[in-house]
């Protein structure tokens, strides 16, 4: 993502929590101006109410309780911050996202649609509002929105669906009813596209621009995605529906090999080879009689890029 924003041409600093001791390093050594990186311990003295709650919460639950605390320790510790956005690590722009920053225009708050398409409507249980892309401005309405999400997220943050509440997300529902005045519902059709909503619109290729209806491709979530080795990704569409073979070399594909021009990088600025492979966070574990469904899921998402 890192890598994406800087090619976008966009002015920004990335602030990043680095969530073990080796990421730390890594990023330390990587040692670039605009990158700022801050430690979980840090955060975790800041609020101590994390802590006490750590041990009832799985590491993917902690992660969600994590979201709404970032901005808030951010605008807390760097008082030069007026505008600051919450992204997933797993987001990649192919355009700056400057058109999103002229959507938000004066507003306190915005927030991206998950935009399903009819089929999957259902999946709406989860959140009308995906947590990949959230702008906050350091005035009364972004710092209110913030704090009643921290709160919020404190009492209550599950990797499961439970009395209208759904981990870190589905809390972003009430928001357009609170904060109508100040909240922009991200309208650009080239930011927020997704496994579950590309089919909704026309995507129109040429070998390095895509276009979204009428508008220029500025970030895809690739959610779901699965590093297997440098060259072999499980891709995470299946439960989403089938997307073209083209299309899955160009996005998929594409990003495969930008990841391993990214660990090229890395190697290059640090001499660290990263291991191109995920590390497992949710769940616990695969039994012998899920095997057969999870290789036919492999194969079915597979994407292989030289």
């Amino acid at each position: 993502m890192y890598r994406s924003l800087v090619n976008s041409g966009c002015l920004f600093i990335l602030y990043i929590l680095a969530l073990d001791d080796e990421t730390e390093v890594i990023l330390k050594k990587i040692n670039q101006p605009n990158i700022h990186v801050f430690r979980l311990n840090e955060i975790e003295s800041w609020l101590p109410r994390l802590r006490e709650i750590k041990g009832g919460r799985s590491l993917i639950e902690y992660y969600f309780t994590l979201t709404p605390q970032l901005p808030l320790y951010l605008f807390d510790q760097k008082k030069e911050i007026n505008v600051i956005t919450y992204l997933d690590a797993d987001l990649y722009f192919y355009a700056s996202p400057e058109p999103i920053f002229s959507e938000l225009g004066d507003k306190s708050i915005l927030v991206t649609p998950h935009r399903y398409p009819e089929r999957l409507l259902s999946h709406e249980k989860y959140g009308i509002f995906n947590v990949q892309y959230q702008t906050f401005r350091r005035d009364k309405a972004g710092l209110a929105c913030l704090h009643r999400w921290s709160n919020q997220c404190l009492d209550w943050c599950y990797d499961r669906v439970e009395d209208e509440k759904y981990g870190d997300q589905k809390y972003l529902d009430e928001w357009p009813q609170l904060y109508a005045d100040d909240l922009v519902i991200l309208k650009h059709q080239g930011a927020g596209v997704a496994p579950w909503n590309w089919s909704t619109e026309q995507i129109n290729l040429t070998k390095s621009t895509a276009a979204i209806g009428n508008h220029p491709l500025i970030f895809y979530h690739y959610h779901g995605v699965k590093i297997l080795n440098p060259y072999f990704m499980s891709n995470g569409l299946l439960d989403w529906g089938v997307m073209p073979r083209h299309m899955v070399s160009w996005f998929y594909g594409g990003y495969l090999r930008e990841l391993r021009n990214t660990r090229q990088w890395v190697n290059e600025l640090t001499g660290i080879l990263l291991p191109m492979r995920d590390r497992v966070i949710r769940g616990k574990g695969v039994g012998l009689s899920s095997l057969p469904e999870i290789l036919r899921k492999a194969w079915a998402q597979a994407t292989f890029s030289l």
